[in-house]
């Protein structure tokens, strides 16, 4: 790997067969949003490639929860023309195209994550960093223009980009990109739900999620083992799914989340995530035969080794520099990988179980139960059975309340401190007013956004004579926070 630095941007490069391939890299992602501005960083990629013009080369851009790139394939002099307008576009956006292009992004309608690994995201770090990964936000259309000019003024600049190359810069490159501070990476971000637990969540299948070391190999490999052991068991033996997905998700230096995601055939939900936590318990509390971990190295050992791996490893690099993480190289891996033993990969795993949060779509029951025999807790975004006292009541209207029971039980209470939900299950919902993250205004009604992962709705459909309850949320939330409902979706 050479590295070079051309105007204040590290460009990361190796000879590699094939022609140039380029990918500029910048340490901005969803996580870097709030609640509020969810979609800007997306918004700036889209107005910064609106002003290309048509190019007969490979070439795009994306965005994910930790970076943005771009990236572009063909002749050197193409590659250079891609990046220098590129950077040119990033100094000076064409604000006047936001509408139109809040338009595009809405019919894209991509995410940034598996959905089951943005739900298990969101339970563990709330409505804020990588938890944003599973929320819509107030959508394009809602994205302030102030919003915009801070993104690209915070994160889209020398200091905080990088380049990777497969192969030398070409003569007369440049990247005239402004100046700025680099962000600080090493805090990480809240815990919300330190585990272990499950949860009922709209998801399309069972998922699996532990906090962990990210360069812990005995982990890595647990993990591949345990997709290997799902794969023959809950798609080959049982036919139950298609296929054992997972992530690897970047929250501070050195530290993430490592995620299992299954879909299951229509109704064996249940059966496909009791077997999810079977094996994993399995693999917490039994040793690994020497054959399954020799397989399990020798498939370390191909993809480490493979020449293929080194524009891999470039990427990892540039992440490296823009986010302060430091991953392990190829070989430093493989020589870790190897020297490993059954007891140290069953240990780290148990050792990592201990932050497990399982998840399970809403109509599945299931009782899984601890390495110990306990049964794991069920969690949920709730705080109790009890209402404040003090603060004033709202009840469904007098003809949901004749019509059906669980209306009867269900109360709105607003305090100075916040807002309580009481569900007809009994469950009661808080949102206190320093926790707002966004108040979506529908007309009369308001829907109001909390940190840790809870809305609660305050609409005259659901409540009589809300009033002073709306009038006490404008009150205590700032007028930043609040936005009207997107023109491009249902009040629904």
């Amino acid at each position: 790997m050479q590295r070079e630095l051309i105007d204040g941007v590290p460009v990361l490069w190796t000879e590699t067969p094939g022609p140039l391939e380029a990918t500029l890299v910048f340490g901005c992602g969803v996580r870097d949003e709030t609640f509020r501005t969810l979609g800007v960083t997306h918004l700036v990629e889209h107005l910064a490639m609106s002003t290309l013009p048509r190019l007969h080369f490979d070439h795009n851009a994306s965005v994910d929860l930790s970076l943005t790139q771009f990236t572009c394939t063909g002749r050197p002099e193409q590659v250079t023309d891609f990046l220098e307008r590129v950077c040119r576009a990033l100094s000076a956006l064409p604000l006047d195209r936001i509408e139109r292009e809040a338009g595009v992004l809405e019919a894209e309608g991509s995410g940034v994550a598996d959905p089951t690994t943005a739900e298990l995201l969101s339970i563990r770090y709330g409505t804020e960093g990588v938890g944003l990964a599973s929320f819509g936000g107030p959508g394009p259309d809602r994205i302030p223009v102030e919003a915009v000019q801070d993104t690209v003024a915070r994160y889209f600049h020398a200091q905080n980009a990088a380049l990777v190359l497969t192969g030398p810069p070409p003569a007369g490159l440049r990247l005239p990109l402004p100046t700025g501070e680099r962000p600080a990476r090493g805090a990480g971000q809240p815990v919300r739900q330190a585990g272990p637990g499950w949860q009922q969540v709209q998801v399309p299948g069972p998922g699996l999620a532990v906090s962990c070391d990210l360069n812990d190999q005995a982990l890595f490999l647990a993990f591949q083992l345990l997709r290997q052991r799902l794969t023959e068991t809950v798609r080959h033996r049982e036919g139950l799914t298609y296929d054992v997905g997972g992530d690897v998700v970047f929250v501070a230096p050195g530290r993430g989340e490592r995620t299992i995601c299954m879909e299951a055939r229509e109704g064996q939900e249940q059966r496909v995530a009791e077997l999810l936590w079977q094996e994993a318990v399995r693999l917490a509390t039994e040793e690994v035969s020497e054959a399954e971990l020799a397989e399990e190295v020798e498939g370390a050992r191909e993809v480490l080794l493979d020449p293929r791996a080194a524009e891999y490893e470039l990427l990892e690099a540039a992440a490296e520099q823009v986010l302060d993480d430091a991953p392990m190289r190829g070989r430093d891996r493989l020589e870790r990988i190897e020297a490993l033993t059954p007891a140290r990969l069953r240990e780290a795993f148990a050792a990592a179980l201990g932050s497990a949060l399982l998840v399970v779509p809403c109509e599945v029951e299931i009782r899984p139960r601890w390495t110990d025999g306990t049964e794991l807790p069920q969690s949920s975004c709730g705080v109790g059975g009890e209402l404040p006292s003090g603060g004033q009541e709202f009840r469904p209207p007098m003809k949901d309340r004749l019509r059906y029971s669980g209306a009867r039980k269900v109360r709105l209470v607003v305090t100075g401190e916040g807002i309580w939900m009481r569900q007809p299950d009994g469950s009661v919902h808080a949102i206190p007013f320093a926790e707002v993250v966004g108040v979506e205004m529908q007309g009369p009604g308001r829907v109001v956004y909390g940190a840790g992962n809870c809305f609660l709705p305050v609409l005259p459909d659901l409540f009589a004579g809300i009033g002073p309850a709306v009038a006490a949320i404008d009150a205590a939330v700032p007028a930043g926070l609040r936005y009207p409902a997107s023109a491009f979706r249902s009040a629904d």
